[in-house]
């Protein structure tokens, strides 16, 4: 939010003398970042004047519209000269004053202002938008001043456009919503400097009336529980917006567009209350406030026509929607340039739904970023009033009497606070007295007193014998005070968080890491050492990700759990595979150039849990029981740790040493076989066969078994799967879930023999079929304990071998421990091998 310190100091009373860095740091001090603040009279240097409009002549011959002016300054340019000054914008006419920037002149950025010859013609200048003198963001034309500006040509034109002041950028967290508004900026600097403080949103305003304004039904009164309107006739349709008011939208980031749309913007930016003006010849019947019908259009102001969902809130006439309720009004109820009848809406809309609406339209409009933080339900009467009289001073017009006031707005539900417990929260001592005065400054009621709450205190949830007892009723603009926690901290925030002392707890002694926490670092270094990159994905999906996977129908991955209010209504729910997110960074880093890709990532996977209902409701005014507990957890979905890693393009690079080798479905088993290296699984223990498991190609996956139960699945995806997510070809990855993977055993160091190896090479001639991991297996257990090291180093098909056949020759290493081996027995124990391979898997010794 940008506000300028002039406008701030209409409602508290601000040292004269306040330098900006105080008043920066006031700010601070209150919790309210400042992005920026900026002086206006340092940021234009040079001569910035007054200009009139003499003589245009149009350019012809460009390729956009060029205009030959001949504007008077006065005697700023010291001749008394008209200026010859070429401009592009076409908003302007002859008589029309203008911001003239002359030779000499700096502007923000450092833009540096001379006379030059363009376009054929010399220009000595510039006529200046919003945009180049840093006022705000339009540059779609110049600034032309009102009519009824006084300041004549050659006039210093920075306190004409408000270059004379202080303009402060906020950045206001999302349970502050009051602090949108110079009624809440300037309430928040009263405090913290002690000074006056004049509330506009206490000024009287008439209440409702029998008569309604104009005929209007709510029916959804959780949506909107509120909805106030007046009515002007008569008004003038060509009054121009005052000067001081479109200096003040332009300092706030807000375009100047009709006086009607400008004061409902206005009275928002100085109260808080977003409100909107219909043009009230243009509604057809009584006015109605209801959920969207699914399906329903609506064309909003920014010309986009809109399908409207059933949570949307919409105002309707005998047409249907004529407006997208909080966010943005429609086109054919909107004010023109011949309205003459404006309806002034305020009302009190539904925060969540609002939030959710502007995210689902992708509208983050200004009224929309107040509603969905919070927004007073007590200012909606006092907005009219304001927004009535400033449209009927400017431009005339005649009030009408009836007001209507549709008002379901529950009260506030008063707030328990023991006395103590800021002190005992934070650490410095509050004293009762010192509590009641902060939350009273706030805005707060507070009544004193345990009389009504000794008879039970455990309705309230405070202890008994606890002392002082406040009963704190919240002001109608601090929605975000619901509980004790939050009545603590703003007793803090305005007493000062400089009084807070910075006391380190003795940390109690720690065991280290547990196993499963040394485990998740051991694979992750393993990988990193092996090339892979780890990432960190959003755990949230699309709904379509497991057809995409190509999921079969009762996969248990089908299921997911759905967000309650999810970042992106595109990923609502919680993923139930690494892979979804992972190969979606995969694609997006492929895209960028990055051809070859070896990404890893470590978390946690949801998998709903079955007949499960809504989790307990639980405050923050106490310590959960054991039954809450145990509710809420039986709601908590599983959250096994899964690893997954995707690789695609070359794993090892070409170059002038030779060719390279591009990643296939052996990496990702190897990928595999390194993270239970890691996790300290011994590979006698671990089994690789072959597997049909989406989304891997039912040819090339492996199945990962620890002692005979299956920890994961590695190999090349799926082609279909492949194309669907538009990735490279043989894209190859692997997913292990880690918290099925036992424990890793207690490790023996091993006997290290001093006597030289026995090596015998062996080549076996098996079905393709059997894996290779079967066959070392079958070697492992016959040669006993002599076999130090069995490695398969070749496999080989042909013809000669007979059709389905495929040979795997391994390297064997056997070793004593207490002496040289024999060649006898060497050679007995690999032929012990050889018979255990072809009992097992049929294996004959190739070239027998």
């Amino acid at each position: 939010m940008r506000v300028s310190v002039s406008w701030l100091r209409e409602y508290v009373d601000l040292p004269a003398d306040l330098p900006t860095g105080d008043l920066e740091q006031a700010l601070v001090d209150l919790g309210i970042e400042v992005e920026s603040m900026v002086d206006l009279r340092e940021t234009v240097t040079g001569p910035l004047v007054v200009g009139e409009v003499l003589e245009i002549e149009e350019l012809t011959g460009f390729k956009k519209p060029i205009r030959f002016c001949r504007v008077d300054v006065g005697a700023a340019n010291g001749t008394g000269e008209p200026q010859e000054i070429v401009c592009g914008a076409r908003n302007f006419a002859p008589g029309d004053r203008v911001v003239v920037i002359l030779p000499g002149g700096v502007l923000p950025g450092d833009f540096r202002i001379g006379a030059r010859k363009t376009y054929g013609r010399n220009s000595h200048g510039m006529i200046c938008s919003a945009k180049e003198l840093g006022l705000g963001d339009d540059h779609s034309g110049i600034i032309v001043l009102p009519a009824d500006t006084t300041a004549k040509p050659g006039d210093d034109a920075r306190p004409v456009v408000g270059l004379d002041d202080v303009v402060v950028e906020l950045e206001i967290t999302p349970d502050r919503g009051y602090a949108l508004s110079l009624r809440g900026l300037a309430r928040e600097l009263a405090h913290a400097l002690a000074v006056e403080f004049r509330d506009p949103g206490l000024v009287a305003a008439p209440g409702g009336t029998a008569e309604p304004a104009y005929p209007v039904e709510v029916r959804d009164t959780v949506g909107c529980d509120r909805f106030s309107a007046r009515l002007v006739r008569g008004v003038d349709p060509t009054a121009p917006t005052p000067g001081w008011m479109a200096r003040r939208l332009t300092v706030a980031g807000i375009r100047s567009i009709s006086l009607p749309v400008d004061i409902t913007n206005y009275v928002m930016l100085e109260l808080g209350q977003p409100m909107h003006a219909f043009d009230a010849d243009r509604i057809s019947g009584p006015l109605v406030v209801r959920r969207a019908e699914p399906g329903e259009k609506l064309t909003t102001l920014d010309g986009v026509k809109r399908t409207l969902a059933a949570e949307d809130m919409v105002i309707c006439d005998d047409t249907g929607p004529i407006s997208l309720a909080a966010v943005m009004g429609g086109e054919t109820s909107e004010v023109v340039a011949s309205t003459t009848d404006v309806l002034f809406e305020a009302a009190h809309w539904d925060p969540a739904m609002v939030g959710r609406t502007a995210r689902r339209h992708k509208l983050f409009s200004e009224a929309a970023k107040r509603w969905e933080r919070g927004v007073d339900p007590a200012l909606s009467l006092v907005a009219l009033e304001r927004a009535v009289r400033l449209l009927t001073e400017h431009a005339g017009g005649t009030v009408a009497d009836e007001i209507l006031d549709l008002d379901h707005v529950r009260p506030r539900t008063p707030v328990v606070l023991p006395a103590d417990l800021p002190s005992r929260r934070v650490g410095v001592g509050y004293s009762p007295q010192r509590v009641v005065e902060l939350l009273e400054l706030v805005g707060c009621t507070v009544t004193r007193g345990a009389d009504r709450l000794g008879e039970d205190p455990g309705e309230v949830g405070v202890p008994a014998g606890t002392g002082d007892v406040l009963t704190v009723t919240p002001p109608t603009w601090r929605p975000d005070l619901t509980d004790p926690a939050d009545l603590v901290e703003e007793v803090v925030r305005l007493d000062g968080y400089d009084r807070v002392p910075s006391v380190l707890p003795t940390a109690p002694a720690g065991r280290g890491l547990t196993w499963q926490q040394q485990r998740r670092r051991a694979v992750a270094r393993s990988l990193a050492e092996r090339g892979y990159v780890e990432v960190l994905a959003h755990p949230f999906v699309a709904a379509g990700l497991a057809d995409q996977l190509g999921l079969p129908a009762d996969d248990p991955r089908r299921p997911a759990v759905r967000v309650a209010n999810p970042l992106s209504e595109e990923e609502p729910l919680l993923r139930t595979t690494l892979l979804g997110p992972l190969l979606g960074i995969a694609k997006r880093n492929i895209g960028r150039g990055l051809r070859d890709v070896a990404i890893y990532e470590i978390g946690a996977v949801f998998h709903p849990r079955a007949g499960v209902g809504a989790p307990p409701a639980m405050g923050v005014d106490r310590r959960p029981t054991d039954a809450e507990f145990a509710a809420a957890d039986a709601v908590v979905p599983d959250q096994p740790r899964h690893v997954a890693a995707v690789l695609a393009g070359e794993l090892e690079p070409a170059g002038w040493w030779g060719a390279g080798r591009a990643a296939g479905w052996a990496d990702a088993v190897e990928a595999a076989r390194t993270v239970l290296a890691a996790a300290g699984i011994p590979a006698d223990r671990v089994t690789v066969r072959s597997a049909e498991h989406a989304p891997w190609h039912p040819g090339r996956c492996a199945e990962l078994l620890v002692d005979d139960a299956v920890v994961g699945y590695a190999g090349e995806l799926h082609p279909t799967v492949v194309a669907t997510l538009e990735l490279p070809r043989r894209t190859s990855a692997m997913e292990l879930n880690l918290d099925a993977v036992p424990a890793a055993p207690t490790v023996t160091g091993p006997a290290i023999s001093t006597f030289p190896p026995a090596l015998i090479d062996v080549a076996l001639v098996v079905d393709e079929s059997v894996p290779a991991a079967e066959v070392q297996r079958a070697l492992t257990e016959g040669a006993g304990d002599l076999l130090e090291a069995v490695r398969l180093f070749d496999v080989y098909a042909s013809d000669q071998l007979g059709a389905g056949r495929k040979s795997l020759a391994y390297k064997l290493t056997f070793r004593a421990p207490d002496r040289t081996l024999t060649v006898e027995e060497a050679v007995a124990a690999r032929d012990a091998a050889v018979a255990e391979a072809a009992r097992r898997v049929d294996a004959t010794l190739r070239g027998a």
